[in-house]
């Protein structure tokens, strides 16, 4: 019966991090895997009174269908706050709702990308991209980046044997590698790409994170014409509405329209009114600064107990912002043999192959520090030493 699967689906990877989710299901194990946002900090008080305040003063009408672009004041909230943050000045009618910055990948990928149609990416990359443009049989240029963000050369060897029409980036706290682009590597990117044609994607879910330096340029900032920005509420409020956006040219906002329409006609009504109630409360900023404090000290915490119980010849990136650590093990070790040890010892992390284009095989793995506190850390990073310095000893 495979026959019957279409092949668009068929050569799509599963979710590597959902699968191992499923291995961390044992409350023994202390899991460092997911991407998740620390549920003690969640509004549940706050958003609790915005939805009665929502069926209070909308009723049946926050229940009701609603357009493809979104709800209005959640979008003039969302053309606000770029102003105020970065200084962009976003038209409402260039923001789009979406379920999830996910689904911003899918309408770019459907909207986009023909069956062999290139794709630049970062290396290592984010794995929910790789998966959505998967979808539609992408072929993938992957560049590396290092602690300064990505590799100008590689960028440049992409062309002129491809003609890529979309280049993904995280620049800000880079989902898996924790890194920052810096002010100078973001002003060569867009040079290098300033009389190319294509779009640079900039995923930003993690910006409002940062706990150490400076905000640097957007690329809409640097390539105005050129930048698709998406956006999440899913790490600054609740990741279980499913509520992020997309910013988008006029032209380009009117195909991805099309897609949304074809996809689920509109994301969830209620959902953007009960956050559009909460945000206009005013305590939104006071509640990211909570956010920041606490996965500021899990993220010093996990650094600092990786000092004590790693060895010295484990490099481990230092990000500025976000939710996650990206550590490259000496001497070519690999991190799946030492996956199959940690979870012996009751401790999850992930492997770092998924994250690249090909590989089965990597020295690199990934650590969140949002969803876990401190004192759990000291003893899942011991648990993850002991397994390390056992699979050392072994090689």
């Amino acid at each position: 019966m495979n026959r019957m699967f279409a092949d668009r689906i068929s050569d799509v990877p599963k979710s590597f991090i959902r699968e191992i989710l499923k291995v961390a299901v044992d409350e023994e194990v202390i899991s460092f895997a997911g991407g998740l946002p620390n549920r003690a900090l969640f509004p549940v008080k706050e958003l609790k009174q915005a939805a009665s305040q929502v069926f209070d003063n909308m009723g049946p009408e926050a229940l009701q269908y609603s357009n493809s672009e979104g709800l209005l004041k959640l979008r003039k909230f969302i053309s606000n706050r770029y102003m105020e943050k970065s200084g962009l000045s976003i038209p409402v009618e260039n923001i789009m709702i979406t379920s999830g910055s996910q689904q911003g990948l899918d309408l770019l990928g459907k909207t986009f990308l023909n069956e062999g149609d290139d794709v630049i990416i970062e290396e290592p990359g984010y794995l929910g991209a790789i998966q959505a443009f998967s979808v539609y049989k992408s072929r993938f240029n992957p560049v590396k980046i290092h602690e300064d963000g990505m590799d100008i050369e590689a960028l440049k060897h992409v062309f002129p044997g491809r003609n890529p029409k979309l280049i993904y980036t995280v620049p800000n706290f880079q989902n898996p590698s924790g890194i920052s682009y810096t002010e100078e590597n973001r002003r060569a990117v867009a040079e290098v790409l300033e009389n190319k044609e294509l779009y640079l994607i900039e995923d930003d879910p993690y910006g409002d994170l940062r706990y150490t330096g400076e905000p640097k340029s957007s690329f809409k900032q640097l390539l105005p014409d050129k930048t698709i920005l998406l956006g999440s509420f899913s790490k600054t409020v609740v990741p279980g509405f499913r509520l992020g956006w997309i910013v988008a040219p006029d032209d380009i906002m009117e195909k991805l329209l099309i897609a949304k329409q074809a996809s689920d006609l509109h994301t969830n009504q209620f959902a953007q009114c009960v956050l559009s109630a909460y945000l206009e409360a005013g305590d939104f900023d006071v509640h990211i600064a909570q956010i920041k404090k606490v996965y500021n000290h899990q993220r010093e915490a996990m650094i600092a107990s990786m000092d004590r119980h790693f060895p010295k010849d484990v490099h481990v990136t230092k990000p500025e912002g976000g939710m996650f650590l990206w550590v490259s093990l000496p001497n070519q070790i690999s991190s799946m043999k030492l996956f199959d040890l940690a979870i012996k010892n009751k401790v999850a992390f992930v492997p770092g192959h998924p994250f690249y284009i090909g590989l089965t095989e990597t020295n690199t793995l990934r650590l969140n520090f949002s969803n876990v506190d401190a004192d759990t850390i000291e003893i899942g990073m011991e648990r993850l030493g002991r397994a390390l310095k056992e699979l050392l000893a072994n090689s």
